[in-house]
């Protein structure tokens, strides 16, 4: 059994029979389809790095944007877009139309209204008559327009003198007109040499020299690569966990040449010695498939009681219950009143097969927490929302237990060995369980799973977690 029970301790021997056993055949039928359907990819453990899989229950609520929404970028919420700007005014329908008529020839005026040339008396054109009443012209009168004209002379002469005078007088002056002066510079070099104070002979219109500084050339840039980070992989949920372990897909277990001791469980010291020489046996056998499977192997501490016993999974334990596995200290209790009173009480083989697959059964846990299924498994039963789904949970996890312990049976058989009477007793030992806490599962299932591991010898036929109920019952 493992450290999570929901029930009393469970698959407790019953009396090995007496006498000559025919070993049973297996239960009629196979087991129904697989649950779910499909063998996805395998997971295990170590590659993600976690502990344990399986995060705290429920989740946070993804983030999102604000409550709310936000308006689209592009405009103010709430705010109309531009009107467009009336056209003209159509005229409304109380305002006359303007209309426009052509124009007309002007009117002729009545004659003798107005101003026209002077008449003739043959009429216009005709010759002209005489000015006046009939006499000689009086004499010719002196014209007045000199006087107007002679001033006029006298004061253009004088203005065209006093010009004369004042273009004289400015070019004889002082120079003291200034040109106004550009802005300032802020940047003032310091001049390269003193100024010279003797004429220069070269010509003022000689092109100035070239710069010597040449201009600086500029290596274009590298564009710049941005690199993104991708997102974080996700662990497997905890169902992956136990159902697509890549323990399943480490394939046959060799033999390791494992031997049963010399020793017998007639005392704490002969159990002890068996304790220690199986001990060594799983270990070999299982480090290259926990390996393989991408975990870490480590080996188990073993204790051995009588009485009672503390541990850090559920305190003080009794020897009166059968051995259990602790996953908090990586520790197998071996309970030394059961293996002893069972080799004085009972047939000593049937005993020793006994205290055999009881101990690989609890070392089959050990390889469940390497493997992450433990843990995993207990997350379930945690989140179960009833009592049979724990139950079932339990009994997915003992019954592959079991299953983990006949693998390493059945591939060091030849040189435990478990033939002859040993295979006999180990044939009934298997079948004749009870299950008082619904737990581990019944008689008929606990003798399919022990086969299954046993005839196959390979983990991958221990996959419990994907059977149909009615081979977990």
């Amino acid at each position: 059994m493992s450290d999570n029970q929901w029930g009393p301790p469970g698959q407790y021997p019953q009396q090995p029979p007496q006498g000559p056993y025919q070993p049973p055949g297996p239960p009629q039928g196979q087991p129904q389809g697989q649950y779910p359907q499909g063998q996805p990819p395998q997971y295990g453990q170590p590659p993600y790095g976690q502990p344990q899989y399986g995060g705290q229950p429920g989740g946070q609520p993804q983030y999102g944007g604000q409550p709310g929404g936000q308006p689209p970028y592009g405009g103010q919420p709430g705010y109309p877009g531009q009107v467009p700007p009336p056209g003209p005014l159509a005229p409304q329908p109380w305002q006359t139309q303007p209309h426009y008529t052509a124009r007309t020839p002007m009117q002729q005026l009545p004659h003798g209204i107005g101003w026209g040339a002077p008449q003739g008396p043959g009429g216009p054109g005709g010759p002209q008559g005489p000015y006046g009443p009939g006499g000689p012209r009086g004499p010719r009168k002196k014209s007045k327009a000199i006087w107007f004209v002679v001033p006029l002379i006298v004061v253009g002469v004088a203005f065209l003198a006093l010009r004369i005078v004042s273009f004289t007088l400015k070019s004889n002056g002082p120079d003291d007109y200034s040109s106004p002066s550009a802005p300032v510079s802020t940047y003032s070099p310091s001049p390269s040499a003193d100024p010279s104070t003797s004429p220069t002979t070269e010509p003022t219109g000689v092109p100035s020299r070239p710069p010597t500084t040449a201009p600086t050339a500029t290596k274009p840039t590298a564009p710049r690569t941005t690199t993104t980070t991708p997102p974080a992989r996700r662990g497997p949920t905890d169902y992956e966990v136990v159902s697509r372990n890549r323990i399943y897909s480490t394939g046959v277990m060799p033999g390791t040449g494992c031997k049963e001791s010399r020793a017998r469980p007639a005392n704490t010291a002969g159990a002890n010695t068996n304790y220690v020489q199986l001990k060594a046996c799983l270990a070999r056998a299982w480090t290259a498939q926990v390996r393989r499977s991408g975990a870490t192997f480590r080996q188990p501490t073993v204790v051995s009681f009588t009485g009672t016993v503390q541990s850090p999974c559920g305190g003080t334990m009794s020897d009166t219950g059968p051995p259990f596995y602790c996953s908090a200290n990586e520790t197998i209790y071996m309970n030394l009143r059961e293996d002893i009173g069972n080799y004085g009480r009972y047939d000593k083989v049937w005993a020793r097969m006994w205290m055999l697959h009881q101990f690989a059964h609890e070392y089959g846990h050990h390889v469940q927490h390497l493997t992450g299924i433990l843990q995993a498994n207990h997350n379930m039963r945690y989140e179960a929302e009833t009592r049979a789904e724990q139950l079932e949970m339990s009994r997915r996890l003992e019954l592959q237990a079991s299953c983990f312990s006949d693998v390493f049976i059945g591939a060091n058989k030849r040189t435990y060995p478990v033939t002859g009477r040993s295979l006999q007793q180990w044939r009934f030992l298997i079948v004749n369980v009870t299950d008082n806490g619904n737990d581990h599962g019944d008689a008929p299932n606990h003798q399919y799973w022990a086969l299954r591991g046993f005839n196959s010898r390979n983990p991958g036929a221990c996959n419990t977690f994907t059977a149909p109920s009615a081979r977990l019952r």
